[in-house]
């Protein structure tokens, strides 16, 4: 590893005064582009917390709709950039085409940001992946709806034009909420050389005022706050400079505090995770000594990556920052720790003041020339073009090249445009005089339009048109001498039906031109384009079909090799290897791990001795053939083979929920995460009791039946003892008691009347064991107690702490908890009809979890660990 420190020591020696070092820095948005997505067409505002000029999107794209996020999403202090959006869909591709006054050769830093805010009212949070000019940037993945995404990248500009584009891969709907564009200095991240620098973190140590960015940063980089337990804070209201050839520039703001170990002999532990295995990274450290050093006092400090020395000793400068970077690519490692350990010589312990860190990312593909896309955009304006999808770059990649568009490709230079076929697309006006500036083209077909005028002699000047089609237009006059010499010499293949001038030997008659010498006739090849055009509709219509079945595939989440419905026992036999891993074990019998191909699946065998008889077993799976929701499990098939009966679900990575509150090896649940589950759950129990028809009662919620996926999702599991309505409009049905102690609903247990509100207990007993921790049936007094009388007990002494599970040692927002829990006791009230439904559930769940939201907003940012640092868990690059 190669690092350089941002100044000259031989200066400092001779005591020279330091100076900053700026070219082409910008002391106003000149360099700016800034685009508020979803706002209407011709808007403009100047944002009242940064002062940065915001225009709409509407001249920047051609398709989407707009939206807002939810109300209950814009708080006071979500950016107003982040209130509204676009959304993209229809087409697979939808892009922003931006013309920066600056181009081609000049450095940006490009950012997209994206806020889901519950727009669409799905609650499903969309994946999606965002290109920048024909090459991959990276995939949108939320984990909240509250919670806003930047992607920020440092990109040399190898065009005059920049497109941001959103693919739609089939994992929900794309969308923006901004699109922001800043000119950088030349001089700054000159290590765009090896490649674009795609932001991984950029953090501001010691901050305690929030996300710091424009005008304080002239370049508007978003420099995140980031606190750490167990460290002292230093801040100087004196301005921080920057040293002689630090072309970084941080601001002074963010220079002006930093944080040290709070014991002189600590050092610091900079943790950091690749989010791919081949990352390859380049830091940016920023250092000031913002303290006044007393004359027997020194601070001196190595620093090292991974154990290896990197650069030191090192001593900051007084009021002054310096940048100690990388120089080429660090080493590939599968984890980062960044340490700094003050010297021998050193009487104060390390500082830091100021990290970024980018993956290096390669964006190899050439974009079209300059002149052939000014060229298009001409032709689409002029025409109108809104119904090909003209988005993006022309020609690259390959998969998405314009409609009607033929390109020139190889590795070496920008894609041309050698072919243009605008038949039958409605045109209307002269030739454009944009087609002149496709100086490449050798084929031109504009036939069965609209076109009025003269055909004009520039098109002559296109010395490789060898095709060119005008036929079925309303032109007027003779064409251009030069063309009808290059098609007398049959160097140009030309098709016209004009008005007749009566000389042969400059006009056109009816379908043909005539050569006066030899009487050539030239005739477009209407048979082969004819062929062309059947072909390409077989074509299509077959890749419509395909991508149908594909969308109905998605759908289900299971590939077209998965889902079977009915396999022999030898073929469970197989996908198990013989029942080798068992998952878990019930009264049914037990759960084995198994493959299809190459996905994972739970098998669920039934035993002999079974508790759960034949006709339950085959109830569930029949249940499970007609229902489907996101937070239920999903059928794969089922085996009734003679003595053996099974089932085959989805296999879930994280197990259930009971082994995540009471086994200790599992990992631990925080408390928006319990909160997210149990919403899960009310969704799938909602969906149950609302969306079917007639109504289903699960008859065994609990923990165990509450199943997570590899992402935490919950899905209910279990339907053995579910009853479905027998007709429309029925409010109970009588029926044999069943399901677990402790769970069950005493009503029920006594009536034998099952109704939806028996599940409702079931859930609130659930509820209330996520938020205490503690068993339904649980001790107290050495007595055993339901674990409502408990919580009630709990009520009467007005302390939620008492309630909620200890072991998340407070780190809860408090109304969010009460809300829960007198949700919980109202599921668990005694007469059902007091009771709320699950679609009340759902909706007092969801504001439970977006108050949670709201405070992991705005916290300081925790850390864990002595003066260690984990940058995956602690840095937030959005503003709070």
């Amino acid at each position: 590893m190669k690092l350089f420190q941002g100044f000259l020591p031989m200066l400092i020696l001779y005591g020279l005064v330091l100076t900053t070092v700026l070219v082409n820095a910008q002391d106003d948005q000149s360099g700016f582009i800034s685009i508020d997505c979803g706002i209407v067409e011709g808007s403009t505002y100047t944002d009242n917390v940064t002062n940065i000029n915001y225009v709409s999107d509407a001249d920047f794209i051609d398709s989407g709709e707009i939206h807002n996020i939810l109300a209950i999403y814009n708080s006071f202090d979500v950016d107003t950039q982040l209130t509204t959006l676009r959304s993209f869909p229809q087409n697979t591709r939808n892009c922003y085409t931006l013309k920066p006054t600056q181009g081609k050769g000049n450095r940006y830093l490009i950012r997209a940001r994206f806020m889901y805010g519950n727009y669409d009212f799905k609650e499903q949070l969309p994946e999606f992946d965002v290109y920048l000019g024909p090459d991959y940037w990276d995939t949108v993945k939320f984990n909240s709806s509250s919670k806003p995404i930047n992607m920020e990248i440092v990109h040399v500009l190898s065009s005059d034009y920049i497109h941001v584009c959103f693919i739609n891969t089939g994992r929900g709907t794309p969308f923006v909420s901004a699109i922001e564009l800043r000119l950088l200095a030349s001089n700054m991240y000159k290590e765009t050389a090896f490649g674009s620098l795609y932001l991984f973190a950029r953090v501001n140590f010691g901050s305690a005022f929030g996300t710091i960015r424009y005008e304080a940063d002239k370049y508007d980089r978003l420099w995140g706050p980031i606190s750490w337990a167990n460290s002292t804070y230093l801040y100087t209201f004196d301005k921080v400079s920057t040293a002689l050839f630090t072309t970084i520039d941080p601001p002074s703001e963010v220079m002006s505090d930093a944080i040290t170990p709070k014991y002189p002999q600590e050092s610091f532990n900079i943790n950091w995770t690749p989010d791919h295995t081949t990352d390859k990274f380049f830091m940016y450290m920023h250092f000031a000594e913002i303290e006044i050093l007393k004359r027997n006092q020194k601070r001196e400090f190595n620093i090292f990556l991974n154990g290896n020395l990197s650069y030191g000793p090192f001593f900051p400068l007084n009021h002054s920052t310096t940048t100690i970077y990388s120089t080429e690519p660090e080493f590939i490692a599968p984890k980062y720790t960044l340490t700094i350990n003050k010297t021998k010589n050193s009487t104060l312990p390390p500082i830091i003041n100021a990290l970024e860190l980018y993956t290096l990312k390669q964006l190899p593909q050439n974009q079209t020339n300059d002149q052939d896309v000014a060229a298009l955009l001409s032709i689409k304006s002029a025409y109108k073009i809104n119904t090909k999808n003209w988005q993006g770059d022309p020609c690259t990649p390959q998969e998405f090249v314009w409609e009607g568009i033929g390109c020139s490709n190889n590795d070496t230079e920008s894609p041309r445009i050698v072919s243009l076929n605008l038949s039958t697309s409605g045109l209307n006006g002269g030739i454009d005089p944009g087609i002149a500036n496709l100086t490449m083209i050798h084929t031109l077909d504009l036939s069965n339009n609209n076109l009025t005028g003269t055909v004009t002699n520039f098109l002559s000047s296109l010395k490789f048109l060898t095709v060119l089609n005008l036929k079925g237009n309303n032109f007027v006059g003779p064409i251009p001498a030069e063309l009808q010499a290059k098609a007398s010499k049959g160097t140009l293949s030309l098709s016209f039906d004009g008005e007749s001038t009566g000389d042969p030997a400059s006009s056109c008659d009816g379908n043909t031109c005539k050569d006066s010498k030899d009487n050539k006739i030239i005739v477009p090849v209407i048979a082969s384009v004819a062929s062309l055009i059947v072909i390409l509709i077989a074509l299509s219509a077959i890749w419509i079909i395909k991508k149908q079945k594909e969308h109905g595939m998605r759908k289900t989440g299971i590939g077209p090799d998965i889902r079977k419905q009915q396999y022999t026992y030898s073929e469970v036999q197989s996908m198990t290897n013989n029942f080798s891993l068992v998952l878990g074990k019930g009264g049914f019998g037990t759960v084995y791990h198994g493959f299809i191909g190459d996905t994972q699946v739970a098998v669920k065998m039934l035993s002999g001795s079974s508790l759960q008889g034949d006709k339950e077993f085959q109830a569930e799976a029949y249940l499970l053939l007609g229902i489907h929701h996101k937070n239920l499990i999903s059928l794969i098939g089922y085996c009734n083979d003679e003595s053996h009966k099974g089932i085959i679900y989805e296999y879930m990575a994280n197990g259930n929920l009971d082994s995540h509150i009471f086994d200790a090896s599992s990992s631990f649940l925080n408390w928006e995460e319990r909160l997210q589950i149990v919403c899960d759950a009310a969704h799938g129990l909602e969906y149950l009791h609302h969306g079917c028809k007639p109504p289903i009662v699960h008859r065994d919620i609990k923990g165990t039946n509450i199943l997570l996926n590899e992402t935490f999702q919950a899905k209910l599991a279990d339907f053995g003892l579910s009853k479905a309505f027998p007709t429309e409009g029925g409010t109970h049905i009588s029926t044999a008691v069943a399901g677990t102690p402790g769970y069950l609903d005493p009503e029920y247990y006594t009536s034998t009347r099952l109704t939806e509100k028996s599940d409702v207990y079931s859930f609130g007993v659930v509820l209330l064991v996520i938020i205490t921790g503690q068993p339904a049936i649980t001790k107290y007094d050495n007595d055993n107690i339901h674990i409502s009388r408990l919580v009630n007990l709990k009520l009467a002494e007005g302390d939620i702490n008492s309630i909620v599970d200890p072991r998340l040692l407070g780190d809860f927002d408090v109304n969010s908890a009460w809300k829960a829990v007198e949700l919980a006791m109202a599921c668990v009230a005694h007469t059902p009809s007091r009771r709320p439904t699950m679609k009340e559930v759902v909706m007092e769940l969801n504001d439970c979890l977006v108050t949670e939201r709201a405070r992991q907003e705005t916290k300081p940012k925790k850390l864990t660990g002595l003066m260690s640092l984990n940058l995956e868990n602690a840095y937030d690059p959005t503003p709070i």
